[in-house]
């Protein structure tokens, strides 16, 4: 059995992807459903459904009263990572597995919206020519406007090598010339870019605080209450009265913004607004210190 599941082609596994996830998550799987979010006729949809009950034995049962699969109580998926966190990015980016878009219809049935943020984003040419030079490991020029006066010098050559996304804005991660250092620059602040034929002479390799790991050891402010204390570990899935996140060393000081921490050493901030408070400051502080207070 397992030797015919690894046989089988790519675009059938994540229509049995869909399958498991539609049918888990939302109690039923139909023939139209598996038509409507890949563009296949019912005919090929019969046949998916059809494949994916020889091979997955009794994780499926038909029911009359809907038209469709329901997942048995032991079910057990061969195919789809059903973790939250592979899920819920799938439901909100409306995509069947690696498929998709389909429209203002959602694939999955789960109506789902995201606040209506300013897109901070560069021009089309110009996120190209990152990219490109991403890729074919390049120098990039490029205009860049920065906030601050002491580093207002638009032109730099940079050698970037990797995209960042902090849940707020994009960063281009590189090697900057005029600096000898590697630095984050702001996509949506570059005003023109151009990869140059000059091939980049640092790499990600040489970027210590990009390829060293650190773990975070967030707790529950000091200042709330034992119950909101529990509160919150549950919600992040603490253990043993913390949360630890791993994270990039050039990411510590992003993180710790998103997430609000109280980065005090006293635990000053108001819990409220900052219900988190970070255990290990001293070892995290040298890392992102302007994501200290």
């Amino acid at each position: 059995m397992s030797k015919l599941i690894g046989d089988i082609k790519w675009g059938t596994r994540q229509r049995l992807q869909y399958i498991e996830v539609m049918a888990y998550y939302t109690g039923v799987v139909t023939r139209s459903d598996v038509a409507r979010a890949f563009g296949i006729s019912d005919a090929a949809a019969t046949k998916d459904l059809k494949l994916y009950g020889q091979l997955s034995g009794d994780n499926l049962h038909y029911r009359h009263n809907v038209f469709g699969f329901v997942p048995s109580e032991d079910f057990q998926p061969l195919f789809a990572d059903l973790s939250p966190a592979r899920v819920l990015p799938m439901l909100a980016a409306n995509l069947a597995a690696a498929s998709g878009p389909y429209g203002d219809a959602p694939v999955f049935g789960i109506a789902v919206d995201t606040l209506p943020l300013p897109q901070r984003l560069p021009g089309r040419h110009v996120l190209a020519q990152a990219l490109r030079a991403i890729k074919q490991r390049r120098k990039l020029r490029v205009s860049y406007h920065s906030l601050s006066d002491r580093d207002s010098r638009q032109q730099r050559i940079l050698e970037p090598h990797a995209l960042v996304n902090t849940g707020a804005r994009w960063h281009l991660r590189a090697y900057n010339e005029e600096t000898y250092d590697f630095r984050d620059f702001v996509l949506s602040r570059l005003a023109a870019a151009e990869m140059l034929d000059e091939p980049a002479e640092s790499s990600a390799q040489y970027d210590e605080d990009w390829t060293e790991i650190v773990t975070l050891q967030l707790i529950p402010h000091p200042g709330l209450g034992s119950r909101q204390q529990a509160s919150l570990l549950m919600d992040y899935q603490g253990r043993n009265g913390r949360i630890d996140v791993q994270v990039r060393r050039a990411l510590i000081g992003y993180l710790l913004r998103h997430l609000s921490v109280d980065t005090t050493a006293d635990h000053s901030m108001n819990p409220d607004a900052h219900p988190l408070a970070l255990r290990n400051r001293d070892e995290i502080e040298a890392f992102a210190s302007w994501a200290f207070l």
